[in-house]
C-alpha cells in the first residue's frame, strides 16, 4: 500500500530488539513482541482509534461496537484512506452461535446510468476521479447491519468520541501526513489542482494539506455523524446527507440519485474457506478478491514450504508463481455474483489446485497473462471482546481521497470504486446497479471449529499475496503474531494491478538476502529490491483463552488490550 514502507521498515529493523532466527532456518530479522490480554483486544492503524475501541469494550460494548467506533474515528484521522463515503467488508465470529458471518457492505453503480447513455455522452471509460467514478457508499449501511445483529451500545455512544475529536481537533500523524503529501504531488503531476474546489476547501486549508503535528478539525463531519447517530441508517441514505450527495454528483455530471442511496442494502454472505495444513482459512466471496488467497494456499500446500526456509529463493519463487495463477483467475472470474455465475467451489477446490500446480516449474518464472485494476488505499482493524466475539473489519475509499468529490457541508470524500470495464464480455463489465470488483478483504482462521486468528493486510493487489504470506509465516515458519507481520514481504506486480510485463516484477522488501535475489534472477524473475507496495497488517490471535495482538511496524498503529 505504501510506496515508502521500505523506509519505515528499515528504521524499524534498526530499532527493535526481539530476534527471530531458529524457526527461520538461519534467516534473521528483528521484531517487537506481541500484546497479550484476556478481556479484550484491539488492533488498528492509529493509536487513538485503538484507545476509543478499548473504551467501548470497557463500557460493555461488543467487538462490533468497538470496530464501528474505531472506524468512525479513522474517517476523521485518516480521511484519504477511509470514511463514510466508502465501502466495507467484515467477517464476524459470534461466540454465542459459534459461527462466522460475512457482511458485504459494497455499493452499486447508479441504476439509471446505462452504457448507452455513457456512450451517448462520449464517455469511453470511467475516469479515476470525479462524479462518474462514484458508486453508492456502503459503509454506513454496513455499520447498521452489523450493529443490528451484534451491537450492544447505542450508535450515538459509538460515534460521540469522533464527534468530539472532530470539533476539538486532532494532531495529524506522520503516516497520514506522508500520504497527503504524496497525493498533493499526484495532483500537481496530473494537473488536478483547482479542479475539485469542495475537496480543496475541506482538506487543503491555506492551499495545502495539514502536516505532521498540526491540528486538524472537521466540524462538517461531526455534524454528519450526529445526523447518523440521531437518524440511524436513513439519516444517511434518505435524509439531508443523501440529498447533498445526489445533488453534488449530478451537478458534477454524474447520475447517482437519492433513490440509488435509499434502496441500497448490504448483504449477509457465507464466508468461503479452504483447509491449509489443518487450519481453516476464511475469506469473503466475490465481488471481493478473497478467493485468490484460498487458491494460493491450495497450490502452496503441495510444497514443503517450511523446509525451503523463510526468504529462500524457492519460498519466494513458489509464492510468486502461485500468485500469478490465482490472479489470472481474479481477472477472469471476480465480479458481482448477481450478474455472473462464478464457480467458486471449483476454483477453491484441492483438485483444481493440483492441476494448476502442474503449470509451475521449479526453476523458471512463468508469465503474467491477465490483469484487472484495483484501488490501494484502505484501513483494516480487528477487535475481540470479553465474550469471545471477534470481528475482522476492512473499510476503504479505494484511491487516496477516492473520487476527490466532497458534497457541500458533509465533511467527507466519496469513494471512486466504479472501476468497471466497458467491455461487456468482461466479468467486471459495466452495468447499472452493479457492484464492482473489490480489493478489500478481511480474513479469519479457525482451528477445529474454534476461532484462532482474525487478521488483514491492506494494499490493493498486495492483499491476497499478503494474506498468504501471513499464513505461511505463522503456520509454516512458526513465527509469532508480531513476527509474522514484521518479517520482510514479497510483492509481485503484474496480475491485478494493471501491468503485464512478461513475468512481472518481484519486489522484495529490505531484509531478503542477495543470495536469494541472484537465484531468482537465474530463474528468470525480474526483481526489484527495497521498494514496492507491501501493505499494512493488524491481527488478533486467540490461544488458551488469551488474546494476542499485533500491529504492523510499517504503520502508525497500535495493538492494545485489557
Amino acid at each position: 500500500m505504501l510506496r515508502f514502507t521500505f523506509l519505515l521498515s528499515l528504521v524499524f529493523f534498526q530499532c527493535v530488539t526481539l530476534h527471530s532466527q531458529d524457526r527461520l532456518s538461519g534467516k534473521s530479522f528483528t521484531s517487537r513482541s506481541e500484546v497479550l490480554a484476556r478481556n479484550g483486544m484491539v488492533a488498528t492503524n492509529h493509536p487513538l482509534a485503538t484507545q476509543i475501541a478499548l473504551d467501548i469494550l470497557k463500557q460493555g460494548g461488543s467487538a462490533v461496537d468497538a470496530a464501528i467506533a474505531a472506524n468512525a474515528f479513522l474517517g476523521l484521522a485518516d480521511p484519504g484512506m477511509c470514511g463514510i463515503g466508502g465501502d466495507l467488508f467484515a467477517i464476524v465470529w459470534d461466540a454465542g452461535s459459534k459461527k462466522l458471518y460475512g457482511l458485504n457492505g459494497s455499493g452499486r453503480s447508479p441504476k439509471n446510468q446505462t452504457m448507452a447513455l455513457l456512450k451517448q455522452k462520449g464517455i469511453s471509460e470511467i475516469p479515476p476521479t470525479g462524479a462518474l467514478s462514484i458508486t453508492v457508499p456502503g459503509c454506513v449501511d454496513g455499520w447498521f447491519a452489523l450493529h443490528k445483529r451484534f451491537g450492544k451500545l447505542p450508535m450515538d455512544k459509538l460515534l460521540s468520541p469522533t464527534v468530539r475529536y472532530a470539533r476539538e481537533g486532532i494532531p495529524i500523524t506522520q503516516e497520514t501526513s506522508d500520504f497527503m503529501e504524496e497525493h498533493f504531488r499526484d495532483m500537481v503531476k496530473n494537473d488536478e489542482s483547482g479542479k475539485h474546489p469542495s475537496f480543496e476547501k475541506r482538506f487543503m486549508a491555506n492551499g495545502r494539506f495539514p502536516r505532521k503535528g498540526e491540528i486538524f478539525k472537521n466540524e462538517e463531519l461531526a455534524s454528519s455523524l450526529e445526523t447518523i447517530a440521531q437518524g440511524g441508517r436513513d439519516g444517511y441514505y434518505k435524509g439531508r446527507i443523501a440529498k447533498a450527495i445526489a445533488s453534488h454528483i449530478q451537478k458534477e455530471g454524474g447520475f447517482l440519485t437519492v433513490d440509488d442511496l435509499a434502496t441500497h442494502t448490504s448483504q449477509w454472505v457465507e464466508p468461503i474457506s479452504t483447509n491449509y495444513r489443518g487450519y481453516d482459512v476464511w475469506e469473503m466471496p466475490p465481488n471481493s478478491q478473497g478467493f485468490a488467497v484460498l487458491q494460493m494456499l491450495n497450490i502452496l500446500e503441495g510444497y514443503d514450504i517450511r523446509s525451503f526456509g523463510f526468504g529462500s529463493a524457492r519460498h519466494i519463487h513458489y509464492l510468486v508463481e502461485a500468485k500469478k495463477i490465482a490472479y489470472q483467475d481474479l481477472a477472469t472470474y471476480c465480479g458481482d455474483p448477481d450478474f455472473n455465475k462464478i464457480p467458486i467451489d471449483s476454483l477453491c477446490s484441492k483438485r483444481y489446485a493440483d492441476e494448476k500446480r502442474k503449470l509451475i516449474r521449479p526453476d523458471k518464472a512463468g508469465p503474467v497473462t491477465r490483469t484487472v485494476s484495483s484501488g490501494n488505499h484502505t484501513i483494516y482493524l480487528t477487535v475481540a471482546d470479553k465474550d469471545g466475539n471477534m470481528v475482522s473489519f476492512i473499510q476503504s475509499n479505494s484511491g487516496i481521497f477516492g473520487s476527490m468529490e466532497v458534497p457541500a457541508g458533509l465533511g467527507f470524500v466519496l469513494q471512486n470504486r466504479a472501476a468497471f470495464k466497458f467491455d461487456q464480455g468482461h466479468i467486471n463489465g459495466y452495468a447499472p446497479g452493479k457492484r464492482p470488483f473489490h480489493t478489500i478483504i478481511p480474513a479469519f482462521v479457525t482451528k477445529d471449529g474454534k476461532p484462532f486468528l482474525s487478521f488483514g493486510l491492506m494494499g490493493g493487489s498486495m492483499q491476497p499475496q499478503g494474506h498468504a504470506q501471513m499464513i505461511l509465516n505463522i503456520i509454516d515458519f512458526g513465527m509469532n503474531l508480531q513476527e509474522a507481520g514484521d518479517a520482510p514481504r514479497i510483492s509481485h506486480r503484474g496480475g491485478n494491478d494493471g501491468t503485464v510485463n512478461s513475468v512481472g516484477e518481484v519486489n522484495l522488501e529490505s531484509g531478503f538476502s542477495y543470495e536469494s535475489v541472484r537465484e531468482l534472477l537465474k530463474f528468470g524473475h525480474k526483481v526489484g529490491y527495497g521498494y514496492g507496495v507491501f501493505g499494512g497488517y493488524q491481527a488478533i490471535m486467540l490461544k488458551d483463552g488469551v488474546y494476542y495482538g499485533a500491529s504492523d511496524s510499517r504503520k502508525d498503529g497500535q495493538a492494545a488490550g485489557y
